[in-house]
């Protein structure tokens, strides 16, 4: 029997105003296609959503603030798209992973999710991170190549080859990935 899974979205609510900007919306562009579909996907075949995202280190805010914010900023037509619907969960966080400091395990174990599938942003940092902790958490893992953005290329390659080799991740396109 198959594992209950969620989709989790990482860092998709930013201004993009820092100084990887412009490598990294350049992937966003690509990327953020697939990582639009599978939202909607995972709506379609009732799988948990959960966005957790960095807070940039405004602690009074929340998940309005932030996409307020980030719509304000030079890159609306990369946060629109993915910007969570309001009863979408949303879980902010103050570090690269997505465990860090935050309810997220708490959350997933409470709708009894067994596997994460990340999407979002960065391959070789947070997502890499993520799925580290998700690991050791005894979380299955699985992220679509094709909808995560990266700022250098060749990191986001061996970040894949680590997640796939050390954490046992399920490395597939946005198409394969199964869901539910």
């Amino acid at each position: 029997m198959p594992k209950k899974s969620a989709l989790v979205v990482v860092d998709m609510i930013n201004s993009y105003d820092h100084p990887d900007a412009e490598k990294l919306t350049k992937s966003v562009e690509q990327t953020l296609p697939k990582m639009v579909d599978l939202v909607k996907r995972a709506a379609d075949e009732d799988v948990v959503t959960i966005y957790v995202n960095d807070n940039f280190g405004a602690w009074n805010s929340n998940r309005e603030d932030l996409v307020e914010a980030a719509l304000e900023g030079d890159y609306e037509e990369l946060v629109e798209p993915i910007r969570p619907d309001k009863d979408t969960a949303f879980v902010v966080k103050a570090r690269h992973a997505i465990f860090y400091q935050t309810p997220l395990e708490h959350l997933l174990r409470e709708n009894d999710i067994e596997r994460v599938v990340l999407v979002g942003q960065t391959t070789e940092q947070c997502i890499l991170y993520s799925a580290l902790d998700a690991y050791i958490r005894n979380f299955e893992v699985a992220i679509p190549r094709d909808a995560v953005a990266h700022i250098h290329e060749h990191l986001a390659d061996a970040a894949f080859e680590m997640m796939e080799l050390n954490m046992d991740a399920d490395i597939s396109d946005a198409e394969s990935v199964e869901l539910s």
